[in-house]
């Protein structure tokens, strides 16, 4: 019981020693580890990360078993594969770097684009790829998420606009300079279009799949964005998450598949039928806005 009061005693003795300068410290040291986790994320840097994680372990254990040659490699090999991080992901620290220099470090710890715009982006997005089916067009969308797609955005050509309708299906056009490539959506806006994806290397994908949805699994697999591919000969509409493509699907069940994956959890279970019924928003708003504009 002594040992109990004198521990408590102790871990209060600490806690009264605790400082404003203290708890600064920690906060900020919090804040930097949440930003590497995010900028890892963000880059597929996941699996290099790990290698680097069980470098330093095997580092730490030939140093504590004293395997002097092993622990000098090891040491040697851990900074130069530090030293090659940083020039691998140069474009993406040069890019995190100004956005503190341009005051825009908040928008490292979080989402940039709320559950609104991304509500108009669905709404569009359906609108645009149920038009493309019935005209037998051609599509192939992506929505970036947490993984960057850098390297797919430097293959198109910048465009930066706001999600409409009648924008996409002008791209995706027959005749449009950029309808074979892909389009990808970030944070809220159209970002870029005609990007080339990389195909997907699953042996196992059924032969009646073209080039767009193999490059829409392919960019699915390799990161977690969400892919909406429009099929030029059946006039389908597929959707790629993870690897796995969803295909024929109906326009309600299309959306719902949007809604599920890209809107916030709160804002998914705003748009369920009790409350729409209730409140009388949803997908009628949009429809309504869309019937004015035509």
């Amino acid at each position: 019981m002594n040992r109990i009061t004198s521990n408590l005693s102790d871990a209060f003795k600490i806690l009264r020693s605790i400082g404003l300068s203290d708890v600064l410290d920690i906060l900020i040291v919090a804040a930097v580890i949440f930003a590497l986790v995010r900028f890892i994320r963000r880059t597929n840097a996941t699996k290099v990360a790990n290698g680097i994680l069980l470098l330093a372990i095997l580092t730490w254990l030939a140093t504590a078993m004293n395997l002097m040659v092993t622990s000098f490699i090891l040491r040697q090999v851990f900074s130069i594969g530090i030293l090659a991080v940083v020039i691998l992901f140069q474009p993406e620290i040069r890019r995190a770097l100004e956005k503190v220099g341009s005051s825009q470090l908040f928008s490292l710890l979080g989402k940039e684009w709320g559950g609104q715009a991304i509500d108009h982006v669905i709404a569009e997005t359906v609108y645009a790829c149920e038009d493309m089916a019935r005209a037998r067009t051609g599509a192939l969308i992506v929505f970036e998420r947490d993984n960057r797609l850098n390297e797919a955005l430097s293959s198109g050509t910048p465009v930066d606009a706001f999600v409409s309708t009648e924008l996409l299906k002008n791209i995706f056009y027959d005749k449009s300079p950029l309808h074979d490539g892909a389009v990808i959506i970030k944070e809220g806006r159209l970002a870029a279009a005609g990007c080339m994806l990389p195909l997907s290397q699953n042996p196992n994908l059924s032969r009646e799949l073209g080039m767009r949805h193999r490059a829409g699994i392919g960019i699915s697999e390799q990161s977690d964005a969400v892919v909406v591919i429009v099929s030029e000969e059946t006039g389908g509409i597929s959707v790629a998450v993870d690897g796995l493509l969803k295909r024929h699907l109906t326009q309600d069940t299309f959306e719902a598949i949007l809604r599920r994956e890209l809107l916030p959890l709160e804002e998914t279970e705003k748009d369920s039928f009790f409350y729409r019924l209730i409140h009388g928003k949803g997908n009628s708003d949009a429809k309504e806005n869309r019937d004015e504009n035509e």
